[in-house]
């Protein structure tokens, strides 16, 4: 089977999305599938295209049994709406042409942004082969929680061509239950919609001491290190973090935020302006390297902003923590904390809850403190049940009905 995989996000870029698409190619090259990914060139979350690239119109390379074509598009920062999606379009467009030139049997093509999506669509019906469509979040829902767009006619729009997506799509791959419910209320039947949860490559991510080396150079030793690993965007709340901690009276507990984004500057500042210093802001480490910054966590913070919207979300960070032996304190309500709670590898808080974060933060960190192994089994059993090996297997299967 000849698969072409439609992606804005592919690494060397580390987020979420680049991750689950390229653990996913990688385990069905290794089956013996043919498998090529269109993408643009690494710039994500900057918009500075990385060391070793040009943005130019075409290139061809090859990772790990997959092969790579990168297109151009306008490159911008994670900030802005209006470059923003310049971006999503131009990647979209010269996504579709690349396509139109090269063999398969099935498309993929994954969302945020559904522009990709719609690519994928297009090359499905000039191509005359089926098409899946993952869906990672749901657009526009996704956007109407962060504000990020206030306009009711193009919100009005972009339901229109979500609808239209979901309609014409043979199969959908969905995240999450929530989302499949989301979908199938909008009139889409169920049986074309499969959940494959994200998960954790075990190979990759393992239980390990504290790097000492790290901890020196940044000063931490001897303290309870309470990390975030990600994106600092409008959807997750940091703000609201920052101020809580403005309020803790323990000074032995120190965050640790590892990440860019559109908020970045204004929570650094804010961090600033309240006087935090039991806080570090540093950029994006290689993803070779995020192992030994995880290992210094004692707890990994996981938060959102308070929505409906987002209880049908499961932040992929969670699984690579839990797969280190990290328990998580989760500020996500919905799904992700049934699953938590479920296996007992963490500690539940309110979004947006200060009083709720604080009385979280302390009973963690003491059960931490008092019982070394507290949340390990938990952690260990959730890791196995989310093996991306696995779940790659199991949407190969839905890929290859898709194509049958």
């Amino acid at each position: 089977m000849r698969i072409l995989f439609l992606t804005d996000n592919f690494p060397p870029e580390y987020n979420a999305p680049a991750t689950r698409t390229f653990e996913h190619c990688k385990n069905w090259a290794k089956s013996g599938v043919d498998v090529t990914v269109i993408t643009c060139f690494p710039n994500f979350p900057a918009g500075k295209v990385y060391d070793g690239y040009v943005n130019s119109w075409k290139k061809v390379e090859y990772i790990e049994g997959i092969k790579v074509i990168r297109v151009w598009s306008f490159i911008a920062p994670n900030a802005g709406t209006f470059k923003r999606t310049l971006d999503y379009l131009s990647f979209a467009v010269s996504a579709f042409f690349a396509g139109l030139f090269v063999k398969c049997d099935l498309i993929v093509a994954t969302s945020p942004q559904f522009f990709t999506a719609v690519s994928g669509c297009a090359l499905s019906i000039f191509k005359r082969k089926r098409w899946v469509m993952e869906v990672r979040d749901l657009w526009p829902e996704s956007i109407k929680a962060v504000e990020a767009v206030n306009s009711t006619w193009i919100i009005s729009l972009l339901e229109k061509i979500e609808l239209f997506l979901y309609r014409h799509a043979s199969r959908i791959v969905v995240v999450t239950d929530s989302f499949k419910s989301n979908i199938t209320s909008h009139g889409i039947a169920g049986e074309k919609i499969f959940v494959i949860k994200n998960g954790v490559d075990l190979k990759t991510y393992q239980p390990q001491p504290k790097n000492t080396k790290l901890l020196d150079q940044m000063g931490l030793n001897g303290k309870f290190i309470v990390g975030y690993a990600g994106t600092h965007g409008l959807a997750h709340g940091l703000d609201f973090i920052i101020r809580s901690v403005s309020k803790l009276t323990d000074r032995s507990i120190h965050f640790l935020f590892i990440g860019d984004g559109a908020e970045k500057g204004n929570v650094v500042k804010l961090a600033k302006d309240l006087g935090v210093e039991n806080a570090t802001f540093i950029d994006p480490v290689p993803k070779a390297e995020i192992k030994n910054y995880l290992s210094l966590m004692d707890v990994a913070l996981v938060p959102l902003k308070k929505t409906d919207t987002f209880e049908g979300v499961i932040p992929s960070k969670v699984f690579e923590c839990v797969a280190m032996n990290i328990p998580i304190l989760l500020g996500v309500d919905g799904e992700v904390r049934g699953i938590i709670e479920h296996y007992k590898a963490g500690v539940f808080f309110e979004p947006e809850n200060e009083v709720d974060f604080i009385l979280s933060l302390t009973q963690i960190k003491q059960e931490r403190i008092a019982e070394k192994n507290s949340y390990v089994e938990g952690c260990q059993k959730m890791a196995i049940d989310f093996s991306r090996e696995t779940l790659a297997q199991k949407m190969l299967s839905v890929l290859s009905t898709t194509n049958s």
